[in-house]
């Protein structure tokens, strides 16, 4: 399949597709401009509820009468990180203390699960009522069911692989596009068959190997910024490309001021892969609180990403460090960023299309 058959799958002109970011760092104006240029914008809804997902669609629709993408997470905990009790949760927040005590701010207290975690079964529902034309989705794959219905109702289904495994299971069950995700990306490594840590191929090497041994098509994710990753990704078997943090740094996005000056800065030559935000394996830029953590055991996901943003929102409210103490999600390539609006990573990116 030829890369202009899966812009034509995806009802869309070009096989560029913005890679969805969750946390908040997704917007409504950054899908669309990206669809509006004849990509395919996404937004990531994992931490929606499913009022927030119906509303987040209308929006989309509102601002592009193009397709866009909706992207879940299929896995809402790893074990033990919503199945706590008192003392497993002190013991979770017993390393953080020492942070939440240099700033002043009160320790927080045993929440209910509810408020920790994310309920996939209920989003899906509201996602499938939404109709949204393409589901995207990482840590895992969809129940047969839940496929079945996209399928009825013509929305388009991609999945993402860190491993020919992963590749091989996705193209098992009937998803539609399969998105090669290599360890130069920013933000969170989606494998769910192994340990992140054992799955850390890059993205090149990756798409060789998965390309070569699925029919499904493959899209490059991870290390493309401009038209040369594109061209690179393209003669390696892709069919598309997904880009993530190139459009995390324009200023369409949700990522704050601090993060996207970094994200152009000499910072952005250090990365670090770490649990330390959430629980799970994700790639950001180096601050004091990623080096601090090294080597340090987390709490399963969600329960480390809840304590942490805990102290992040008390750290907010009083106009602390939050750069220094939050997550700053980043590739490996971001020293070769050069584009500060949305419109022009896409202009760059179109290039490697020629």
């Amino acid at each position: 399949m030829k890369s202009s058959d899966v812009a034509a799958r995806l009802g869309v002109e070009l096989p560029i597709i913005q890679g969805p970011f969750g946390g908040g760092l997704s917007t409504v104006q950054l899908a669309a401009t990206v669809s509006n240029a004849g990509g395919l914008g996404s937004f990531g809804a994992h931490i929606l509820s499913p009022e927030a997902i119906a509303t987040t669609t209308r929006a989309l629709r509102e601002q592009t009468s193009k397709p866009f993408a909706l992207n879940l997470w299929i896995s809402n905990q790893d074990p033990g990180g919503l199945d706590f009790d008192a003392a497993t949760f002190q013991a979770a927040l017993a390393p953080l203390v020492p942070y939440f005590l240099e700033h002043d701010l009160p320790l927080p207290t045993l929440p209910a699960s509810s408020a920790v975690g994310f309920k996939y079964e209920v989003q899906i529902e509201a996602l499938l009522e939404a109709r949204p034309p393409v589901f995207s989705f990482v840590f895992g794959i969809p129940e047969p069911k839940i496929l079945e219905a996209c399928r009825a109702r013509r929305i388009v289904t991609i999945g993402a692989a860190t491993s020919i495994a992963e590749a091989q299971a996705l193209e098992s069950a009937g998803v539609d596009l399969i998105v090669a995700t290599g360890s130069e990306a920013g933000g969170h490594r989606p494998s769910f068959l192994d340990r992140p840590e054992e799955v850390l191929m890059g993205t090149f090497g990756l798409v060789q190997l998965i390309s070569a041994r699925v029919r499904t098509p493959v899209i490059a994710a991870g290390g493309v910024v401009d038209g040369r990753g594109v061209q690179a990704a393209r003669a390696l078997g892709a069919q598309a490309v997904q880009v993530g943090t190139a459009f995390l740094a324009c200023e369409e996005s949700g990522a704050s001021t601090e993060h996207r000056k970094m994200l152009h800065s000499p910072r952005s030559e250090r990365t670090t892969l770490t649990r330390s935000f959430s629980g799970r394996l994700a790639r950001g830029l180096e601050n004091r609180w990623a080096r601090e953590w090294q080597g340090r055991t987390t709490a399963p996901y969600p329960l480390q990403g809840y304590l942490a943003a805990q102290l992040r929102k008390g750290l907010a409210e009083r106009q602390g460090p939050v750069t220094e103490l939050g997550a700053l999600w980043g590739s490996q390539v971001a020293p070769n960023l050069r584009h500060h609006r949305a419109i022009d990573v896409m202009n760059s990116l179109i290039e490697g299309l020629d």
